[in-house]
């Protein structure tokens, strides 16, 4: 097919293994990220540890800055926070080999967005992530995930676990920047 914007190309995986493939180069694509970007992850890491919301915040958005393109999140408004989800959970299990992640985790009442059980068998972390159209509406989006936090109880999992210590983060994302609240149960 000549190359041309009249033509639109569409990426099908065709079966299970070359899924597998696609999975794979994608993991060792953030594993090369993550290497590249090693103190600035060890940064993070150790801010969501330390409930240090303005250092999260900071690290994510230089990881976004280099990163990402404003068109990687051209989608429609109710799949963006799809896109920074994952980014964040590429980023997360990059970097903390040591970190238990679930994704989508049944969780209380409801699906939290990732839950984290980190070496200290006392500590959980628990991620709920949120889309602003608009720079203005981040802290309303982050106070929206902690109260979402809340009223799902989405720390019973990591209470049935036996980890008591719990932080939870409100993270929400508009284009190439972000804002943190977080809160200890």
């Amino acid at each position: 097919v000549p190359d041309s914007e009249s033509y639109a190309y569409r990426l099908v995986i065709p079966n299970k293994e070359v899924r597998e493939v696609f999975i794979l180069q994608i993991q060792e694509w953030f594993k090369a990220v993550v290497a590249n970007e090693n103190e600035t992850m060890k940064l993070l890491s150790s801010a969501i540890l330390d409930k240090d919301e303005k250092q999260i915040a900071r690290q994510l958005n230089i990881v976004m800055s280099r990163m990402i393109s404003i068109l990687d999140t051209k989608a429609p408004d109710d799949m963006k926070e799809n896109f920074y989800h994952g980014l964040l959970l590429g980023l997360l299990r990059g970097s903390n080999p040591d970190w238990l992640i679930k994704s989508n985790r049944e969780s209380g009442d409801g699906f939290s967005d990732i839950l984290i059980m980190p070496e200290d068998p006392d500590a959980g972390i628990v991620i709920e992530v949120k889309y602003a159209k608009e720079m203005k509406e981040l802290d309303a989006a982050c106070e929206a995930a902690i109260t979402q936090i809340k009223d799902k109880r989405y720390d019973e999992t990591l209470r049935d676990e036996g980890r008591c210590d719990i932080l939870a983060y409100g993270i929400a994302f508009c284009r190439k920047r972000c804002r943190v609240v977080g809160e200890k149960f």
